[in-house]
């Protein structure tokens, strides 16, 4: 019953298998490497449009190496107040932009709206010098809150951001579950929608070690290759990171994989509904925020279930729990079995809920 995180999943048998032919003899060093080629080529084909491609190992390197792309030290990233890189990153996008500062903005169900990004922009504190200069935004797909942004919602941002001069990054450490929830193109989440440059995760849906930072905009790839040796995050091995990448790319894996750990979610929300308990965001990816009662929860810790205690401040009202009812994150892989989704349930069976 293992729920706390997609990270430790395993990687797919096609992951290893391409590992395994990457591994048989040499090859050139530093991303000149033919599967590296063969990889940018297949980006390229994915986004309907030439792209840069940088990959790297973790996406925390993605995050910190995009947002230092576009955000100068005495500069601003703005993001919805709990997305990842405000919370999760150790302070890494801070020191990648050699001091760039973090700004939060609030928002329902973990998504940050063009109108709230308008209304920050629009406050009077922006006063140079003596205040940090807004240069980019970020947006989260999917969000800490396992909600989704469409492209019309991403498009709108995007103008905001773009109206103040501003360059948009997205986090898509879950893009693959994002894509394959609302079958829109890539294309169409990202640069069609005003995106410049992505974090591509791939290390949540299969992969072993390896994420792409996607570059759209031209004039953002200028020293990307010099920034991510500078940061250590380039691999003289290099063909380990694509042939990962490729393998997944290749006949659409990565969106059969990210389908799955969606479709699993959604049983399980489905599952715990019909049992009375109440979800604190809607279920549109891969995650599940569910209030559970103390004894329900206590009675799930003793069975050995594993996920993480949660909390947040972009719950909608008509969400929020019941007294003393405890927020719990619930997260499904490619590889939760359905037996694990049982057992859960099972459990909660047993335990009064009301």
């Amino acid at each position: 019953m293992y729920l706390a995180s997609d990270n430790a999943a395993p990687a797919a048998e096609q992951v290893l298998q391409a590992l395994a032919r990457a591994n048989a003899g040499a090859s050139a060093p530093y991303g000149r490497d033919e599967p590296t080629r063969r990889v940018e080529a297949m980006f390229s084909e994915l986004f309907e449009r030439e792209v840069g491609v940088f990959l790297v190992t973790t996406g925390t390197a993605a995050n910190a190496l995009a947002l230092a792309q576009i955000t100068p030290p005495w500069g601003a990233a703005i993001g919805h107040a709990e997305a990842h890189v405000m919370h999760d990153e150790c302070g890494a996008p801070e020191f990648f932009t050699a001091g760039a500062k973090i700004v939060g903005v609030p928002g329902r169900d973990g998504r940050m709206t063009a109108d709230g990004l308008k209304a920050l922009l629009a406050r009077d504190f922006w006063t140079p010098p003596t205040h940090v200069a807004p240069a980019s935004v970020t947006i989260s797909q999917a969000t800490e809150a396992g909600t989704l942004y469409r492209p019309a919602e991403i498009a709108a941002i995007a103008e905001a951001a773009k109206a103040h001069g501003l360059r948009v990054h997205m986090d898509g450490a879950r893009f693959a579950n994002a894509a394959a929830a609302t079958g829109a193109a890539p294309a169409e989440l990202t640069w069609r929608s005003g995106v410049e440059i992505l974090s591509f995760g791939f290390t949540k849906n299969g992969a072993m070690a390896a994420e792409a930072v996607i570059v759209f905009a031209d004039d953002l790839v200028k020293n990307l290759a010099e920034r991510r040796k500078r940061g250590g995050h380039l691999w003289s091995k290099g063909r380990f990171i694509a042939a990962q990448v490729e393998a997944l790319l290749e006949n659409g894996l990565w969106l059969d994989l990210a389908a799955r750990a969606n479709a699993t979610a959604g049983r399980l929300a489905k599952g715990l509904e019909s049992r009375g308990l109440r979800l604190a965001f809607p279920i549109e990816a891969n995650e599940v925020f569910v209030w559970l009662p103390p004894s329900v929860d206590d009675a799930l810790r003793a069975a050995g279930a594993a996920y993480y205690a949660w909390s947040s401040e972009s719950i909608a009202p008509e969400r929020s729990g019941r007294d003393g009812a405890r927020l719990a994150r619930l997260i499904c892989s490619f590889a939760t079995p359905d037996e694990d989704v049982d057992a859960f349930l099972g459990v909660i069976d047993r335990e009064p809920v009301a």
